[in-house]
């Protein structure tokens, strides 16, 4: 007996993968099979994103900081020394953000941990 390539649950499951795969260039958006790998390849590439994303933002937020804090006479590894010498719990996702919005708060930080450490 002869494999079905036309019925209803077939046809459900190719109008699926092309729907995700709108937008493609091409081929990859038009034909079933090279949809079909070009959508696998786009999930597993968002998988593996999601996470390097993660690690670009804290990159991101680390060179902001950095950033300030030499404006401020300091660089960023004392900076964090002080603050955890200090006990100051301000994570760097929030120091980045005070770094670019608010310099004269970032500074203030900057001379309360010197004092604290010196």
């Amino acid at each position: 007996m002869a494999r079905a390539t036309t019925g209803r649950i077939h046809q459900k499951r190719r109008k699926r993968i092309l729907k995700d795969a709108k937008g493609f260039r091409g081929a990859r958006s038009k034909l079933f099979r090279t949809a079909k790998d070009a959508r696998r390849r786009a999930l597993q590439n968002s998988y593996t994103h999601r996470r390097l994303k993660k690690r670009d933002f804290r990159a991101l937020w680390i060179m902001r900081i950095n950033a300030a804090a030499r404006a401020c006479g300091m660089s960023y590894s004392r900076l964090i020394g002080a603050l955890k010498a200090g006990n100051v719990d301000i994570n760097r996702k929030m120091l980045a953000e005070i770094a670019v919005r608010d310099m004269d708060a970032f500074r203030k930080i900057v001379e309360n941990v010197n004092k604290k450490a010196a």
